[in-house]
């Protein structure tokens, strides 16, 4: 049987103008990446933009698969700057429009600030922005910026809010350690004893209630108790 290998030959040739498509646009999207960069915070960096705009751009040469290269580079720029737009409004904790409405703002502010060799009230700044007073401070309002700090940047050991009520990893290992102990101490005890350990420090039971239980005096059990402790505390010093 023979085969015909000319679909083989097309796919390859697809392949390897896909291949030289990428390479040839990837300094469009090293450029976009790094203009785009100053505008996604400290949350997306210039590698990140690079990788989606890599990916837009291989999908765009997969798509154009006509040999002439018309239109291409106008429909992968458009492509490749949406991808990277896309990543930087899912990583900004502004709204969307709010990062416009704030350099609006600011650059009225300059303005006013350069015109009058001082700070603009929210009176004036209202009234070069066209809006009332009562609009401009509910803009305000609306715009506060996050601000997103590094943990590395703002960590410290003297500061409350970091502090934790929870023990630390060395002392939950010796809390650990000694509970071992413990329960290995009132293993070696004898069955009476132990009973008198469970109903005075388990079930929180008197002496007399405990002499109750046993059938003996109160005195008896008060020397079971400190035998036992004893022993445990010997167990445990040995351990």
């Amino acid at each position: 049987m023979r085969y015909d290998h000319s679909e083989f030959a097309v796919a390859e040739a697809y392949r390897g103008n896909v291949g030289d498509r990428v390479t040839r646009f990837l300094p469009m999207v090293r450029k976009l990446a790094w203009h785009l960069s100053g505008s996604g915070g400290p949350t997306v960096d210039v590698e990140d933009l690079m990788q989606a705009g890599l990916v837009a751009l291989t999908e765009c040469a997969q798509k154009h698969d006509a040999p002439s290269e018309d239109g291409f580079a106008a429909y992968a720029k458009l492509r490749v700057r949406g991808a990277m737009v896309d990543l930087l409004r899912s990583a900004s904790p502004d709204p969307r429009g709010a990062r416009a409405k704030r350099r609006m703002i600011e650059s009225a502010r300059a303005k006013l600030h350069t015109a009058l060799g001082r700070e603009p009230s929210p009176a004036e700044l209202a009234d070069a922005l066209g809006m009332t007073v009562e609009d401009f401070r509910r803009l305000e309002s609306d715009l506060v910026e996050t601000r997103l700090n590094s943990l590395d940047e703002c960590y410290s050991e003297s500061d409350t809010a970091f502090a934790s009520h929870e023990p630390d990893a060395e002392r939950q290992v010796l809390q650990q350690e000694d509970r071992e102990n413990l329960i290995a101490a009132l293993g070696s005890l004898g069955e009476r004893h132990q009973l008198v350990i469970q109903l005075y420090f388990v079930e929180e039971l008197n002496l007399s209630e405990i002499a109750d239980v046993l059938g003996v005096s109160v005195p008896r059990v008060h020397q079971l108790k400190a035998a036992a402790l004893a022993q445990m505390r010997k167990a445990m010093a040995e351990d």
